[in-house]
């Protein structure tokens, strides 16, 4: 099984990566079920980097069926330690153009039918996740973007709504009044799984639209979306192949140990075929015990 660092998870528009050499496809079953698609893994720029298009290659995945919880435990047993995703989104800014690129740093979630843990029977975990975010991967993300030249925005709120329909107009202005800067379907829960898996996860946004609450824009559709997707995607390309190179080999974020004192149920509780299930997961804590 090929050893990578570095996973990237492609939205809309988004199948494949460029520039990876050594390329092998890796089919991985999880206790979890099967992850999107195949995992692409190669070296880019020196670097073990693992690709997974979220909807499946042709896009034939809607946001509520995405295996989040396979995806996140596939690439963690590749050995992942930092995930770099890219998701579309609407923007509720005026100066969040389509076509522009947003780095967000939280999120509002307003999911409703998707399971957001890997712990779920006989175990309870409580992560921290004030900063969804990984703050030391989203700024190499970030200044990534900036040196290639993109129209990149730091920071901002990420409202992650069920889909798969669009905003209502009521909906998108009461997000808007929320001060939300964008409005996605992947984000969650993505991101904290990807923090129970302690690992590092940033996020490409990439503006396409005003959502629904512009009153001199027509409201969001495919179209409109992958109209202006494709530039969007070609500097995301740019953007993650300029910051694998600029990943350090350490992490001095709090994200590898989001399960130190997670864990609250007594280890002596937990039945051994959840221990064996979530070993990859909190092994490491049980066995200090």
């Amino acid at each position: 099984m090929p050893q990578v660092k570095i996973g990237v998870i492609g939205g809309t528009g988004l199948y494949d990566i460029d520039g990876l050499t050594d390329v092998e496809e890796v089919s991985l079953e999880t206790p979890f079920g099967r992850p999107s698609d195949s995992i692409i893994t190669g070296s880019l720029e020196g670097t073990g980097v693992a690709f997974l298009p979220r909807h499946g290659r042709g896009h034939r995945i809607p946001p509520t069926d995405v295996p989040y919880r396979a995806n996140i435990y596939a690439l963690k047993s590749l050995g992942v330690e930092r995930i770099i995703a890219v998701s579309s989104c609407g923007s509720f800014r005026e100066e969040v153009k389509p076509g522009d690129l947003l780095i967000p740093d939280q999120i509002i979630d307003r999911t409703r039918s998707r399971v957001n843990t890997f712990f779920t029977e006989s175990i309870v975990v409580h992560i921290p996740f004030a900063d969804p975010f990984c703050p030391e991967l989203s700024r190499i993300v970030y200044r990534a973007a900036e040196e290639i030249g993109a129209s990149v925005h730091r920071g901002g709120t990420y409202v992650a709504m069920e889909g798969p329909a669009f905003s209502t107009r009521a909906e998108s202005r009461l997000y808007r009044s929320w001060g939300a800067a964008v409005i996605g379907m992947t984000a969650l829960p993505e991101a904290k799984l990807a923090r129970e898996a302690e690992i590092c996860y940033a996020m490409i946004a990439c503006a396409t639209d005003y959502d629904s609450w512009h009153e001199t824009r027509e409201p969001v559709t495919v179209d409109s979306i992958l109209a202006n997707q494709r530039q969007n995607i070609a500097n995301a390309r740019k953007i993650v192949r300029l910051a694998v190179s600029r990943i350090p080999e350490t992490r001095d974020c709090t994200c590898p140990s989001a399960l130190n004192m997670a864990i609250a149920t007594a280890p002596e509780l937990i039945p051994d075929e959840q221990k064996k299930k979530l070993d990859l997961l909190i092994g490491k804590y049980l066995r200090k015990v």
